[in-house]
């Protein structure tokens, strides 16, 4: 089957295609060419957010004064420049710091994924490497994006250096997207596995990222300002790739250098909304107990400069302008999608029906489609949904039309399958698109992590056509019982051989999920 879809493939990209292919076949191959400008299109999203070059833009250095200009802020090196790092992004980052700063740095600390220099290798993505003699010592943990002891070794390295820094140093702290997982340093007496065991129930329970993140600094040295405070007099300057909805420097990575605006109380809150009031341990307790009485209170964070280096707009920015220069008539429907899975996927399926009902028939007036469609984005609450924009388009377009989104939707653990986010969201509204009839108008769903991991998984996503429901049926695949047990990425290996699967390899940046919905006029 691998080996005839990638015939296919080859064939639907040839310009005699239509002469090669008739009926049944030419349908697959249109679908395996849509899928590949699918494939190509997140590449470009991605690329528009590699470190090394928004660094670049973000950093100027002049050679004769030592003059560092971080935007439209200017500090003078003259060897007291450091730096720390963590993040799936920041080995890249740190070549391209360590490149510009060359020897005014003195030394630096960095955490990053297990693998990934390795992975950098493989891939022949030198310029993501640090050069052999490099001023900065690597370490890598946090297998599959979990805490871990090696990233605590990090953690501990990174705050021996923040706290030996005087009034005259400068720190440069590099985050992004996997920060907090690589900056593990829980406030004694907790233990990295109590604070893991909690972290894990909640996000099974369905906890949001920012919920997290608020736990993961009520319990952390580091996190909600504390690299900040350990750094203290030094001045300190943050270049942040965020991979958080809304960009807030206090939640990307658990925000090490911007004061928390988090109490215990919220902490509580949290606890009690999921559940697991009862099974705090006595340690937790003790330290939610201490922070309450602390009469020093929050940290403050004075000294810190922190900069949004990338985000999810930047990069769907890029793809909309990418998507145009295919032929598409381009829409960004939001930055910030997220709430349940299952949700989401009612949302994307309705679109399609409604999308391409207009499509279909310019003139047509609203439906009952169209009225459920407002009451499911009104229940996800995404603060810049452009919908009605984006349906306007759509009535106007007199081609091919590629709505795009980007965000960070939750999935309920509820089985012990293997999958990711993307996964599970692409199969999802895989379903819901074969629940309705689609008429004349072609329709593809990408669904694709911009680091190029979905979970613990080595795809960054996937893509799914309409077919999909009735097409694993035909190959005895399940729809329903893989999803039951959140086993989407076995269920994409088995369909059709893996074809529906997005792969990049790590990409060396992160910031979010990228969604593409494709809706193609056919006669």
């Amino acid at each position: 089957m691998a080996a005839a879809l990638q015939v296919l493939r080859h064939l639907a990209r040839a310009p005699s295609a239509p002469l090669l292919l008739r009926g049944p076949l030419a349908r697959l191959a249109s679908s395996m060419a849509l899928a590949e400008r699918a494939r190509q299109l997140f590449e470009s999203t991605v690329g528009a957010v590699l470190p090394g070059p928004m660094l670049q833009r973000a950093l100027s250095l002049d050679p004769d004064s030592g003059e560092l200009k971080v935007r439209d802020r200017s500090f003078q090196l003259r060897q007291n420049l450091y730096l720390v790092g963590f993040g799936k992004a920041v080995l890249g980052m740190a070549a391209a710091a360590e490149e510009l700063l060359g020897q005014h740095l003195v030394q630096g600390v960095i955490s990053v994924p297990k693998g990934i220099r390795a992975a950098m290798e493989r891939a022949g993505k030198q310029e993501m490497l640090l050069k052999p003699h490099s001023r900065i010592q690597v370490f890598e943990g946090a297998e599959d994006n979990l805490p871990d002891r090696d990233a605590l070794r990090a953690a501990l390295a990174i705050r021996q250096l923040a706290e030996g820094l005087t009034a005259g140093d400068l720190l440069l702290v590099l985050i992004s997207g996997g920060g907090s997982a690589l900056l593990p340093a829980p406030i004694p007496p907790v233990t990295l596995e109590e604070k893991q065991t909690l972290t894990k129930l909640l996000a099974a329970r369905g906890a949001t990222i920012q919920e997290l993140n608020t736990i993961r600094k009520a319990l952390s040295q580091l996190k909600g300002g504390g690299l900040a405070q350990a750094a203290y007099p030094a001045q300190v300057v943050s270049l942040i790739l965020s991979d958080v909805v809304g960009d807030p420097v206090e939640v990307i990575a658990s925000g090490p250098t911007a004061a928390s605006i988090h109490s215990v109380q919220d902490c509580l809150h949290i606890v009690n909304r999921y559940g697991l009031r009862a099974a705090l341990p006595r340690s937790v307790k003790t330290v939610l107990a201490r922070a309450d009485s602390d009469p020093h209170g929050p940290h403050t964070c004075g000294h810190v400069l922190n900069v949004i280096l990338g985000s999810n707009a930047l990069a769907l920015a890029e793809a909309q302008q990418q998507a145009e220069a295919l032929g598409y008539r381009a829409v960004v429907l939001s930055t910030a999608i997220q709430g349940d899975v299952k949700s989401v996927a009612q949302f994307y399926g309705l679109l399609a029906r409604v999308a391409g009902a207009r499509l279909a028939l310019p003139g047509a007036g609203a439906s009952v489609e169209d009225e459920r469609l407002c009451e499911l984005a009104a229940d996800l609450q995404l603060p810049d949904l452009q919908l009605k924009e984006a349906l306007e388009a759509v009535a106007g377009a007199r081609g091919p039309v590629c709505l795009l989104a980007g965000g960070e939707p939750t999935v309920r653990l509820q089985g012990s399958g293997k999958g990711g986010r993307n996964q599970e969201l692409a199969l999802r509204v895989g379903v819901e698109l074969g629940q309705w009839p689609l008429g004349t108008v072609g329709v593809l769903f990408l669904s694709g992590g911009t680091d190029g991991q979905d979970g613990p998984t080595e795809a960054a996503g996937a893509w799914v056509r309409p077919e999909l429901t009735s097409q694993a049926a035909a190959e005895g695949l399940d729809v329903a019982t893989f999803l039951a047990h959140n086993d989407s990425h076995t269920f994409f290996c088995r369909f059709q051989g893996g074809a529906h699967l997005l792969h990049t390899g790590l990409t060396g940046t992160n910031v979010m999920d990228a969604h593409f919905l494709f809706l193609h006029p056919q006669c």
